[in-house]
């Protein structure tokens, strides 16, 4: 039977108890996502000295985790309205933990690659089967909110991949990290399996196979989703792949911080996208009873964050803290685009329009990081290791031009309406 669809008759928990038994497990799974997509920034000296990477290898290690993970999300849709979160989730989570495991283990570029890849697509999961499970729990209304306090669980992992994993690198290797990831994140999926409740099922999901994949038909052939993609693809790549992998070389390299200060300024910028992923949800609230739709709020949020990204581009203050902490805090305005959606679209097409633009997403993600990586080896590197300072900033500079000029697209007028906030 189907348990993803939301029961007009069913009574609902308490919030204290959806907090506990929907909420922090999933938002565990999600911390992890954060962790293992950050990593890599903290740990980049290690693997390039090891394993022997240039900065296109090292770009395309790091990406492989978006490959995997934007690869398998259209799938991902049609499983989460199927079967719903808990078992989907669960049992994805069981491939991060393989992958962490043979990433301890490997010892050349494939071998990371793969495992990787492996990691990618176990908590390829993480954001959409919880948004998925707060369209089927939460009110509607409190939406926004409720997903910006879960997006700064995400957040708390980011921070964890700074300045304390710095600390535990004191203690052990990457190798030592990525085996206790491994047994943490088994751990995760089965307190998922076992803590979250079924959803009783209202008819959604017992279609054809056909039928569900025609879903999609609806989502990529709709003119508010083509409206708000491009800017959510472009500032989402520019945070994944700046955040999660070139912040660290940048501030190596431009800013000249060592590696206690590098990890320094990842843990303020990581603490700062955890604040913003909560006020930015507050904002929305706050505006939304004020009959102040999400389009508007996503655009100031948008124009904001790219002009943060100016100031790191063009080197305005390149020491300075404060385009770094302004540039985690306006990362994740986009992310108003997934309740936007929700709300624009019947229930029974919610995890497939997440994961659809998601899929987007993420597969912007791994070509941005990507090719950040192969622009900024256009230039030679510097004598004793790094990169050049004006490699940094053509490629930083190129993705903010395309990021601007979806935010004109995003921004032309007529194009964008706001959804009805009931059905």
């Amino acid at each position: 039977m189907s348990v993803t669809a939301r029961t007009a008759d069913a009574p609902a928990p308490g919030m204290a108890r959806l907090i506990a038994v929907v909420f922090l497990p999933f938002a565990g799974g999600y911390f992890l996502s954060y962790l293992f997509r950050s990593t890599n920034a903290v740990i980049a000296p290690q693997l390039t000295a090891q394993i022997g990477l240039t900065a296109a290898d090292l770009g395309l290690l790091t990406s492989c985790y978006f490959l995997a993970f934007a690869s398998f999300q259209l799938p991902l849709g049609l499983l989460l309205d199927r079967f719903g979160p808990r078992r989907v989730q669960s049992a994805l989570l069981l491939s991060a933990a393989l992958g962490a495991g043979l990433f301890a283990l490997g010892d050349d570029m494939v071998d990371l690659a793969i495992a990787r890849a492996l990691i990618g697509l176990g908590v390829s999961g993480g954001l959409m089967s919880s948004f998925k499970a707060i369209t089927l729990w939460f009110p509607k209304d409190r939406w926004p909110l409720v997903n910006g306090c879960f997006l700064a669980m995400g957040g708390l992992g980011a921070i964890s991949a700074t300045a304390p994993l710095e600390a535990v690198l004191e203690f052990t290797d990457w190798r030592g990290v990525f085996l206790a990831l491994a047994a943490v994140t088994v751990v995760v999926a089965a307190i998922i399996r076992v803590a979250v409740p079924e959803r009783p099922a209202t008819g959604v999901g017992h279609g054809t196979l056909y039928e569900q994949i025609a879903g999609y038909r609806v989502v990529f052939g709709d003119r508010l989703f083509w409206r708000v993609a491009p800017l959510t693809v472009t500032t989402m790549t520019a945070n994944l792949a700046i955040q999660g992998l070139w912040a660290g070389p940048w501030l190596r390299d431009v800013a000249g911080f060592d590696r206690p200060g590098v990890a320094g300024y990842l843990f303020a910028i990581a603490a700062a996208m955890t604040v913003g992923f909560v006020a930015t949800g507050a904002l929305a609230d706050w505006c939304g009873r004020r009959g102040i739709g999400l389009i508007p709020v996503i655009g100031g949020l948008a124009a904001a964050f790219l002009l943060t990204q100016a100031a790191i581009a063009f080197e305005l203050a390149p020491t300075a803290m404060l385009p770094w902490l302004a540039f985690g805090l306006m990362a994740n305005g986009a992310a108003l685009v997934y309740p936007l959606l929700n709300r624009h679209f019947p229930i029974a097409l919610a995890g497939r329009a997440a994961t659809g633009l998601n899929t987007l997403a993420f597969f912007g993600a791994f070509a941005g990081q990507y090719l950040l990586g192969e622009a900024i080896d256009l230039w030679p590197p510097v004598e004793g290791g790094g990169y050049r300072p004006e490699a940094y900033r053509w490629a930083f500079g190129g993705l903010l031009g395309l990021q601007a000029a979806s935010l004109a697209w995003y921004l032309l007028p007529g194009g964008t309406r706001e959804p009805e906030s009931a059905r």
